[in-house]
């Protein structure tokens, strides 16, 4: 069974991943409102009824934006920490609203998402791997370095989302106030995109089939520089940027037979295999 997979928005502006298969899907964060969420997913042909459940990160802005109103409008449970949930000062349904721990897999239908435990200047941060018959996508931004945690869970992703938030030569001669760039490159900020790429050049799986670089910072950091670097060490693994302003393609892998291919969705072609997929 496959498992589809895109970024709704990637960036400081807003985060928001999708993970699932042909019946069902998790969200991972609601960074940006639900009304573009949805209009998002339509583009794509993706149905919100498919989505299961929603996994919370941590609790700063660009990742819990539109999250009490998608949770409420469509009764989903939603799965934060204790610590995350205080921080967030969110309301939410108290009966959708589960906890977990490190290390911790809830299944979701035939999902089984995996949490641990990661760097970041948050109260209770954490990343996630979404798997199904046993193909494992995951979901990887704000890392403040790159621990024996991530490097595990990155060695069995069959596609990740990887942040590469910034250039260091562009952050340190770039405006940012002084107190700022330490707080990014401190051990509990984001990764570079050195750091991001010495991960994917010492620890990618051989049977890694998509690299989708994620949480691009829009003033230190471009994207096609980014790319390209990644590129150049890549061999068979797709590599491509999240955007921070759209939806990005769907992507499909599974354990049968990765290709590095793109699932599109066109409605003004009505091809019925394709309509059907999501249904």
């Amino acid at each position: 069974m496959a498992l589809y997979f895109t970024s709704i928005n990637s960036g400081s502006n807003g985060n928001c991943y999708y993970v699932g298969n042909k019946n069902e899907a998790v969200l991972v964060d609601v960074g940006i409102s639900c009304k573009e969420v949805e209009k998002r997913m339509a583009r794509l042909g993706l149905s919100m009824s498919n989505i299961k459940a929603i996994f919370i990160s941590h609790e700063h802005g660009d990742h819990i934006k539109g999250l009490s109103v998608l949770s409420k409008k469509y009764d989903l449970p939603v799965y934060i920490t204790d610590n995350t949930l205080r921080n967030s000062r969110l309301i939410l349904n108290e009966d959708k609203i589960f906890n977990f721990n490190h290390l911790d897999t809830i299944c979701i239908g035939n999902l089984k998402v995996s949490a641990f435990s990661k760097l970041h200047d948050a109260a209770d941060p954490f990343s996630f791997t979404i798997e199904c018959s046993d193909v494992r996508v995951g979901v990887f931004t704000d890392i403040g370095a790159v621990c024996d945690r991530l490097i595990t869970q990155f060695k069995t992703c069959n596609a990740a989302f990887l942040e590469a938030n910034y250039d260091t030569q562009m952050l340190e001669s770039g405006n940012y106030p002084y107190h700022l760039k330490r707080r990014i490159t401190s051990g509990r900020g984001h990764l570079s995109n050195h750091q991001a790429l010495a991960l994917f050049q010492n620890h990618k799986p051989e049977y890694m089939s998509h690299l989708l670089l994620s949480h691009l910072s829009k003033d230190n950091n471009d994207p096609t520089l980014v790319e390209n670097l990644f590129k150049a060490s890549a061999g068979k693994t797709f590599i491509s940027v999240a955007s921070r302003n759209e939806e990005g393609f769907l992507h499909y892998v599974n354990n049968k037979l990765n290709e590095n291919k793109n699932y599109s969705f066109n409605p003004a072609l009505y091809q019925p295999e394709q309509l059907n997929l999501f249904s």
